[in-house]
Formats: structure tokens, sequence, C-alpha cells
């Protein structure tokens, strides 16, 4: 459990962190250039890798068997921690309430961004999945 448990802050970590980096290349840079609503489409793709990289990392770094039962708390934490922050972020830097900070969203980019959370929490049990189902050379 303590294993599961450092897995998914590790998770978390890389994957805020890097998004926190980002964040601050593409508000300066992008946003004013291309707009919200591209800006945060351009930076999809790049979060997509990077959750890719990160769950990766986190299963083989702590070699979480390939069972639901273990990656799919460490991915459901990681996404408790990640939406926690994230909201706090808004609320404290951005000095809106909760509810202005969702309503603020973009429709479009908001929506892949919920997908990308989806993606962001199955990511460590679907490593597992593809690997299971895979190529008998991936084994």
């Amino acid at each position: 459990m303590r294993r599961a448990l450092l897995a998914a802050l590790s998770y978390f970590a890389l994957v805020f962190g890097a998004g926190f980096v980002l964040g601050a290349i593409r508000v300066p840079l992008l946003v004013p250039r291309l707009g919200v609503r591209t800006a945060e489409l351009i930076e999809m793709p790049v979060m997509a890798v990077v959750i890719v990289l990160a769950a990766r990392f986190v299963v083989r770094r702590f070699q979480l068997p390939a069972t639901a039962r273990v990656r799919l708390p460490v991915g459901g934490i990681a996404l408790a921690l990640l939406v926690s922050a994230e909201l706090l972020l808004a609320v404290a830097l951005q000095a809106q309430s909760l509810g202005a900070y969702i309503a603020s969203r973009d429709p479009v980019s908001g929506s892949v961004y919920l997908v990308m959370l989806g993606v962001f929490a199955l990511m460590p049990w679907g490593l597992g999945r593809m690997r299971v189902t895979g190529s008998p050379r991936e084994h």
C-alpha cells in the first residue's frame, strides 16, 4: 500500500511539475498570440506524452504489478492530488472563486482537458493492459 501511495505521489508530481512549466510558457508566449483555446489545445499533445512517460516511469520505478487492484488506485489518488492542486492554484493565484474558475474554462479546450484527466487517471493501469495484451516480444 505504501508503495502505491508513493507511486501516486510521484506520478502526480511529475505530471503537475511538467504542466506547471508548460503553463509558464503557454500563458505569456502563446496565449497573447493565439488565444486561450488554441494555446491550451497545442499543449495537450505534449501533456499526453508527459502522462505516458511519467506513468511508465512510475510503474517501472515502483515495480507496480499489472493489476487493476494496484494500478487504478495509483491513478485515482494521483488524479485527486492533481485536481486539488490545480483548483487550489486557480483560486489562490488567480484570485477567483472555484465557481468562477470552472465557468471561465473554454468549452472546447476544457472538454479536452477533462478527457486528459481521464487519460491521466487510467494510464498506469492502461500501460499494464497494453503490456499484457501486446506482442510476445514485449513480455
